[in-house]
């Protein structure tokens, strides 16, 4: 394939030097397209085959402009690169070469590096603001940011996944040169910067696809976003492929999280967009791919993309920490032990297993690598989608939440945290947005009601008490007080575990594979892994609050453990209640058979 130049971007207002601007739209079920400038000017967009209509016209960055559609309707450029102020506002033609790189040798890090920190952006004050934490998160032990999503959507206030306009990044969190400063400031330290993406669907407010390119969806497909977008068309796909390449290739990001796939209709989409992405990198880059993904499609990774969400590790770990069996949950109910046990031996709790539901989900999942998943035990989601957003120390023994966490961040899958978590922040996560009329009210209605299956939540009157996404306190109440003189005894414990990951686990993360897993007692498993060095890590957990019977292995260097008091009852054989302990082998025995295997 050939690479891609800004010249033949067919999306959106490029420009193709100081002066000149090319504009160019699909718009197949319009007879007239104008491009309406704010200085009054109107110019007539040229038809073209295939529905397309263009203009090259003398054009310098910084103008203001939208487009005209029959003379009826006048929109965003649903390309625009940034936006003067709100959906509604005008759309901005910018310079993609202005930005002055200061780290342009920098080429990323391996993936076996990565210990991500999830942010929202909006809620740390904007693109400027998140600056002022990096210095902080390196000192920790992360390794690279990972921002909610940035695509313009309406109003200032929203977690990201109701974005209209994906090249443009949100005009309230700052403006394109302000983000690429982030990056460059990012890589200054050391950092990765992941961007997480919504690529199958567009918000509900503020998309005007559908007056003018009817076919950029399909009605015969419906996600729970409506109309599922239509990949099968060429002009759709290299929509959203052209948008990845430019958040990598000009903004510099060193990976993309694509969200929610499996509510992508065309599944050959993600392969060609990932090769793509391959083809049009530079070699000596380290970019990053991972996907959400409910289907657990583990050939998906093997087939351009790095790693996938594990939900299903998330999943079981709540249920033991928690005893929380509500919705989703209800399917990590029965054995949650066993599943954690599959999970840490093979990826995947689910790879062709019956759900709740009476269906399959997922792909065998044991021959992939253990950093082919990325396990987290609290995200924007597991936070946001509670209805009043309480963090996981607040549901769980605080014990047994430092014993997972030496799971999360000493287990050769690669860990994720979500903002606040190196604190227990007691601040929540809210769903936040900035509807208005009846569009607020359907939302605020909508969330309420999503509530109506737990049974916390059965009562109405206890569903109205859940916060209005609409209003400003919502957003406001969720926004941490994160600062570098804040402590706490998490916090000193995140950072001691990362320095033991990074001196032990992450340079021999390459070539490591599961040895399998065994359950120990309702709660508690023991699980191993022989690492790229040849050396075997075992970790033994304890998350219920009843000491197992536990054989500690020979030989085994410990490389941490908590509670401290545990060492003495380890040499009468036992596992103490909310136990983690790490060790490490000189060497590892051979993989056994996969049906051996846990």
């Amino acid at each position: 394939m050939p690479l891609r130049t800004l010249e033949t971007w067919p999306h959106g207002a490029i420009m193709l030097d100081a002066e000149h601007t090319r504009f160019a739209l699909w718009a197949p079920d319009a007879f007239y397209v104008s491009v309406e400038l704010e200085d009054g000017q109107s110019l007539p967009l040229l038809p073209q085959a295939d529905g397309w209509f263009v203009i090259k016209t003398r054009c310098t960055a910084g103008t203001r402009y939208r487009y005209n559609i029959d003379g009826e309707l006048e929109v965003p450029d649903p390309a625009s690169r940034a936006q003067a102020g709100d959906i509604g506002d005008h759309s901005v033609v910018v310079d993609p070469l202005a930005y002055q790189w200061q780290n342009s040798a920098w080429t990323g890090r391996p993936w076996n590096e990565a210990v991500i920190y999830e942010l929202h952006v909006g809620a740390l004050g904007g693109f400027s603001e998140v600056e002022k934490h990096l210095a902080r998160l390196v000192d920790l032990g992360i390794t690279a940011i990972e921002l909610m999503p940035l695509a313009q959507f309406p109003g200032d206030r929203n977690w990201g996944y109701d974005g209209v306009l994906p090249y443009a990044p949100q005009s309230s969190y700052g403006t394109p040169e302000q983000l690429k400063h982030l990056i460059d400031t990012a890589h200054g330290h050391g950092l990765a910067v992941i961007l997480d993406v919504v690529y199958n669907h567009f918000g509900p407010d503020g998309n005007y696809l559908h007056h003018y390119a009817k076919g950029f969806f399909r009605e015969d497909k419906h996600t729970p976003w409506g109309a599922a977008i239509d990949f099968r068309r060429r002009e759709v796909r290299d929509f959203f492929i052209d948008n990845a390449q430019m958040w990598l290739l000009e903004y510099r990001f060193d990976g993309l999280r694509l969200d929610a796939v499996h509510a992508i209709e065309s599944p050959d989409f993600l392969q060609e967009l990932a090769q793509t992405v391959r083809e049009q990198t530079n070699p000596a880059r380290h970019v990053w791919l991972t996907v959400e993904n409910e289907h657990n499609q583990a050939s998906l990774l093997e087939e351009g993309f790095d790693a996938q969400w594990n939900d299903d590790g998330h999943n079981a770990l709540h249920v033991l920490l928690t005893g929380e069996t509500d919705a989703y949950y209800a399917d990590y109910a029965d054995n949650p032990t066993e599943k954690l046990a599959r999970c840490l031996s093979q990826g995947f709790v689910f790879q062709g297993h019956v759900t709740r539901h009476g269906t399959t989900r997922g792909e065998p999942s044991g021959h992939l690598p253990p950093s082919a998943f990325v396990l987290f035990l609290q995200n924007h989601d597991q936070i946001g989608n509670r209805a009043f957003g309480e963090r996981l120390h607040q549901l769980a023994p605080l014990e047994a939440l430092k014993a997972a966490t030496a799971l999360l961040l000493l287990s050769p899958m690669i860990p994720l945290m979500f903002m606040g978590d190196e604190f227990a922040a007691e601040e929540p996560f809210l769903f936040f947005t900035s509807h208005h009329g009846e569009l607020a009210e359907l939302v605020r209605e909508g969330r309420r009601n999503e509530f109506a299956a737990f049974s916390a939540f059965a009562d109405p009157h206890r569903r109205e008490q859940i916060p209005d996404p609409n209003a400003p306190q919502t957003f406001e109440a969720s926004r941490p007080k994160l600062t570098a003189t804040r402590q706490s005894a998490m916090q000193g414990l995140y950072h001691q575990l990362l320095r033991i990951r990074h001196d032990h686990i992450i340079p021999h993360l390459p070539g490591a594979q599961a040895l399998g897993a065994e359950v120990l007692g309702e709660g508690a498993v023991t699980a191993r892994w022989r690492l790229g060095n040849g050396r075997q890590l075992r970790i033994d957990l304890n998350l219920s609050d009843k000491p197992v019977v536990h054989s500690p292995q020979a030989d085994a260097r410990l490389l941490f453990e908590t509670p401290p008091q545990s060492a003495g009852l380890l040499e009468q054989g036992t596992l103490a209640p909310y136990c983690a302990l790490v060790s490490l082998t000189a060497a590892a025995p051979l993989l056994p058979p996969d049906g051996e295997r846990q």
